[in-house]
Parts: C-alpha cells; sequence; structure tokens
C-alpha cells in the first residue's frame, strides 16, 4: 500500500496543497524564460489541453506560440490553426522561421463540425500544435478533447474568453493574458498541474530565451484584416 500512495504522490495530477510538484510529463518550452519559470521550468505540456483566457484576439497572444510554431515545423510536424479570428499573415510568420509548408488553417461553420476536426487533429501523428478558438464548450466537451490530446501527445492551446475563467475545466494549464506596456504581455497562471495558483510574470515580446526571435513584434499586432468571403 506504502508503494501505491508514493507512486500517487509523485504523479503531478495529484495537487499536495503546499508542495509544489515538477511535473515528469512531456512538455514543450515555451521559449520564454520567465514564463517557464512560472511553470515549474518546463513550459507547455504535451498530450493534455492549454488554455489561453482574454478579452479579445490581437493583444499579442501568438507571439506566447511563435517560439513553438517555428520549432515543430521546422522539425516537419504540423501547426493546425482551427477557426482563428482573423486571418494570419503568411509572410510575417515566415519572416520568423516559421515553415509554411507545416501550417493548415481549418475553418469549421458548426460546434459539432469544430469538435469533430478538433479532435482529429489532435489524435494525429503528424501533428506537434494544434491552436483552436472554440466558441461555448461544454465541461464534458473539454474531457472529450482531453483524452484526445492524451492519445496524440502534442500541444493543443485553445483561446477562449476570459468570462470562461469561472468554467471547470480538465485542461493541465490555464493562463489569464492581459495587455501590458511597452509590447508585453501580462500573463496569470490560474491553473497548473502539480501546483497552485497564482504565479504570475510580464513576457517582453522582444526579450525572449531564444535570440532568433528578438524580432518577433513584427509578428501580429492586430488587429488584423477581416476574413476573404
Amino acid at each position: 500500500m506504502s508503494e501505491i500512495l508514493n507512486t500517487l504522490m509523485q504523479d503531478a495530477r495529484v495537487w499536495q496543497g503546499q508542495h509544489h510538484t515538477r511535473t515528469s510529463r512531456p512538455t514543450e518550452s515555451t521559449g520564454y524564460q520567465v514564463l517557464d519559470n512560472q511553470l515549474g521550468g518546463a513550459g507547455w505540456p504535451r498530450g493534455a489541453l492549454s488554455e489561453c483566457l482574454l478579452d479579445e484576439p490581437g493583444i499579442g497572444e501568438l507571439h506566447l506560440l511563435l517560439p513553438l510554431m517555428q520549432r515543430l515545423s521546422q522539425a516537419e510536424k504540423t501547426v493546425f490553426w482551427l477557426n482563428p479570428p482573423h486571418i494570419p499573415y503568411a509572410p510575417a510568420l515566415a519572416r520568423e522561421g516559421v515553415n509554411l509548408d507545416q501550417v493548415i488553417l481549418i475553418n469549421t461553420e458548426d460546434d459539432g463540425d469544430f469538435l469533430w476536426t478538433l479532435e482529429n487533429c489532435l489524435r494525429s501523428p503528424v501533428t506537434g500544435l494544434v491552436m483552436a478558438w472554440p466558441g461555448k464548450l461544454a465541461t464534458r466537451d473539454i474531457r472529450r478533447l482531453q483524452l484526445a490530446a492524451e492519445a496524440g501527445s502534442n500541444v493543443c492551446v485553445l483561446f477562449r474568453e476570459r468570462r470562461h475563467a469561472e468554467q471547470n475545466s480538465p485542461a493541465a494549464l490555464r493562463l489569464d493574458l492581459t495587455a501590458g506596456s511597452q509590447q508585453a504581455l501580462k500573463v496569470n497562471v490560474l491553473k497548473r498541474r502539480g501546483s497552485w495558483p497564482g504565479q504570475y510574470c510580464s513576457v517582453a515580446m522582444g526579450h525572449r530565451a531564444d535570440l532568433a526571435f528578438r524580432e518577433a513584434p513584427r509578428v501580429v499586432q492586430g488587429p488584423w484584416a477581416d476574413k476573404a468571403g
């Protein structure tokens, strides 16, 4: 029995009150050392859902994913954009080192198609990253997507409105994002496996762990052009 308890205590999904637990589950660095430090020295969880909660798109939220997009696309992994609110600016992404041959944009017409498409993207072995902008999601839908993410062992980030912060969610990571001053993004960790909420940092877009991204503020400034047709 003691061996079983010890095993459970080492699992980052078991919250231990005042103790931080450094997860051994696979992760991908965000590319921002200050943010990785707030995430237990890890980064985006693989095989799990992450949620970015914000009031409106275009505050710099895509900068958080740019290092990962560059890294995974160069490794021949597919980066899916599902129902983005605006058209991604391909020339700027290419200028920042994103392999556009590995970028796929999908728009769906209803909630059923969205869930089906997202679930299949998550389960695909070619997927490295899925970024999705859902409408209303029931808790049971998020659980279904969580199972798909576990099966695919890739990174999935859902961009949702801040009002959903009060909704119970099985997502492994939940970040509250607000625009800061001088091209910075304020990040408040609402939930992280193996730790308690409340970690906070300000991410300066021009000062990331990888200096190859020092010109990143050019990528997405927002607002973007409306969708064609």
